[in-house]
């Protein structure tokens, strides 16, 4: 029982690691909130931003934040 405590520790660890450098590297929504005020929300890259590299962050920070949240309570249990 204690080597998968240490396990799920260590993968614990390197998602909170991950988690802070990926949201790190977003932009700030600052950015894109003065775009959709003046009206350029409907350009390419705001049409097509799951598909951007700023979209794929999003997407991989929520997953990075889900495995937070479930090793944060298996931690707990442990």
């Amino acid at each position: 029982m204690e080597i998968l405590k240490t396990i799920v520790t260590i993968i614990y660890v390197i998602i909170c690691i991950a988690l802070v450098v990926v949201v790190l590297m977003q932009e700030g929504k600052s950015a894109g909130l003065s775009g959709s005020i003046n009206g350029v929300a409907d350009t390419y890259w705001g049409k097509n931003r799951g598909r951007s590299m700023e979209g794929a962050l999003e997407k991989f920070t929520k997953g990075l934040a889900v495995g937070f949240i479930i090793l944060s309570v298996v931690l707990n249990l442990l």
